[in-house]
């Protein structure tokens, strides 16, 4: 193996602690780099994004792996001002989606599907969880495909699930009819500043081997803790009111007090409302 790569190198330094060695005969680095390296953006530039900039990185998305060639993901831009208006005051965010200067929404549409059964005047008789899951993994799979696009233009992006917090009220907003639901928000711009790489968990906590194994987990958690502390401590601390201070306060603690509060909880009601059968 030949010397590595400084860039992907770096990048996947600064991730894993267990960082695999990259070689420099591999092909496509420039892209690897690119995407070891990436950040969410919250901070962009006034300036804003070309409509056919946005309709070129869609077709772009729209390319990735569907399930079964079914093709059960939509993308909303959301253009219209007032409706934007209405959108950020869904989501806290502290002013940074607001300064966003656009913002998509990434769906799962399950009914394209159902309306081929009627057109074809076929049974429909797949009406169970995996209907929602294939259009909702659809979705996630288009919107990691953007984002990948939207950063190789030189914008940064942020995804935001904030938009599930209110879903029936985004549904009539975005005018989403039944089998049609949102996954996730976008925000996108040009990046004010560079991206901040945020440490993974370890590879050997994530990455399995024929098994599933998670050995010494704990440990491996309280080490990640440790370790991403130190570059990227929290600027508080979740919830101290009702949880108090904790030193050291690491990303367990973090994730452990997000997930003490309800969150969402309606969901599946709405989920159910759109016509799906969860059983």
């Amino acid at each position: 193996m030949s010397d590595a790569p400084d860039p992907l190198q770096r990048a996947l330094r600064a991730r894993f602690v267990d960082a695999p060695e990259a070689d420099s005969e591999t092909p496509g680095l420039a892209a690897l780099s690119a995407m070891a390296g990436r950040g969410s953006h919250r901070a962009f530039q006034g300036r804003p994004v070309d409509p056919s900039l946005l309709h070129l990185l869609c077709a772009v998305a729209l390319a990735a792996p569907t399930k079964s060639d079914l093709q059960q993901r939509d993308i909303v831009i959301v253009a219209d001002a007032t409706v934007r208006r209405a959108l950020n005051a869904l989501v806290e965010s502290q002013g940074w989606i607001e300064a966003a200067p656009a913002f998509l929404v990434f769906c799962g549409n399950n009914r394209r599907q159902r309306q081929l059964h009627n057109w074809r005047q076929r049974p429909f008789v797949n009406d169970h969880l995996d209907a929602f899951f294939n259009a909702a993994v659809d979705a996630a799979i288009t919107l990691a495909a953007f984002v990948t696009a939207a950063e190789a233009a030189g914008l940064g992006c942020c995804p935001v699930s904030a938009v599930r917090n209110h879903p029936q009220v985004l549904s009539d907003l975005l005018g989403l009819p039944d089998h049609v639901f949102p996954v996730s928000g976008l925000a996108v711009g040009w990046p004010a500043g560079p991206a901040e790489i945020s440490p993974r968990l370890p590879l050997a906590a994530t990455v399995h081997v024929d098994q599933f194994e998670e050995g010494d987990l704990r440990q491996q958690v309280q080490d990640y803790d440790r370790r991403r502390a130190a570059v990227q401590p929290y600027a508080r601390q979740r919830y101290a009111d009702e949880f108090g201070s904790t030193q050291p306060y690491g990303w367990s603690e973090d994730k452990a007090r997000q997930y003490a509060k309800p969150e969402r909880a309606d969901f599946g009601t709405f989920v159910r409302r759109k016509g799906f059968d969860l059983s």
